[in-house]
């Protein structure tokens, strides 16, 4: 299980380059996607699940992929056991316990005659309990929505998944519980956040910078993605290093340049100094008394 990207650039109709040129792997763990806001962070997510097409490179992903986007979409009037994917699941079990035994319902079924415990046990676990599968998705609360989504994914079990700022919407208990969950996934995991405690569990950073104008306009480079093993803390260590020894670099830099300022500065005073005395000489067609005394003794020795 892995995600691979390749050389990877994306563009938008509009010219504007978002993503250019980028190389990364995220195997088993998980990765905190961070940046500031425009450098492409949701549109690396989608590239990855595939509902965007490179301009250029590649994405390659091994096993099937879970996501969990920053804006759902969803049929109030669904069930949540529709929301959990798995009312076919249920309805084919009810069929085949009420005596129907065709083939095509035991296929619907799979390995997943438990599906519904399991199903309340995940809802369970992200302080849902309260929420039964045949209740109507238009009565859960924004947070609730969100977490009945992820556990949706966690009953799927894909080899990877990516989140898109999870915690919108959650109160701080939801977004423990979350936590919670997150950290027990044993597979690929990406996810876009700015929540400090859910970026403390991350096993690397992913920094994603460079957000450029649209093509033909100034901008900087366009995106560039750095790794940094370890948490938020941990990267924000790292970060905290490499400025400081920046800091010390332009210092030491700035002091060359002062050096070589005043040393010029003395220099042209000294030339400044022996173009006067040329230029009295010549004026006088006498040589300095101190040049003249200078040879005398010379003479004498």
């Amino acid at each position: 299980m892995s995600v691979v990207l390749s050389d990877l650039s994306f563009s938008f109709p509009n010219g504007r380059v978002v993503l250019s040129g980028l190389n990364a792997a995220f195997g088993p763990g998980r990765t905190g996607l961070i940046g500031v806001n425009g450098s492409g962070k949701s549109t690396l997510l989608r590239l990855i699940t595939g509902e965007l097409r490179p301009a250029s490179g590649s994405v390659t992903v091994t096993g099937e992929v879970g996501y969990l986007p920053q804006d759902l979409t969803l049929d109030t009037g669904a069930s949540v056991a529709s929301l959990l994917g798995i009312a076919a699941a249920m309805d084919a079990i009810a069929a085949i316990e009420a005596g129907d035994v065709r083939p095509e319902l035991f296929d619907a079924v799979g390995d997943d005659w438990d599906v519904a415990d399991r199903a309340q046990a995940w809802l369970s676990r992200l302080g849902l309990g309260h929420v039964g599968l045949d209740d109507r998705v238009g009565r859960l609360s924004g947070g609730e929505a969100v977490l009945t989504a992820l556990a949706a994914l966690f009953l799927r079990r894909p080899p990877v998944i990516v989140l898109d700022e999870p915690t919108n919407n959650l109160d701080l208990n939801a977004r423990r519980r979350l936590c919670s969950a997150v950290e027990s996934w044993p597979g690929v995991m990406l996810i876009v956040s700015h929540d400090r405690e859910l970026l403390a569990l991350m096993d690397q950073i992913a920094e994603l910078t460079g957000a450029p104008g649209p093509r033909g306009a100034p901008g900087s480079p366009g995106g560039s993605l750095r790794m940094y093993g370890g948490n938020l803390e941990a990267y924000e260590a790292q970060l905290a290093t490499e400025q400081a020894a920046a800091r010390r670099a332009v210092s030491t830099a700035e002091a060359g340049v002062r050096r070589e300022k005043r040393d010029l500065m003395a220099n042209q005073t000294k030339q400044a100094r022996r173009d006067r005395q040329g230029r009295a000489v010549a004026a006088s067609g006498s040589l300095p008394r101190i040049v003249t005394f200078a040879r005398k003794r010379a003479a004498q020795e």
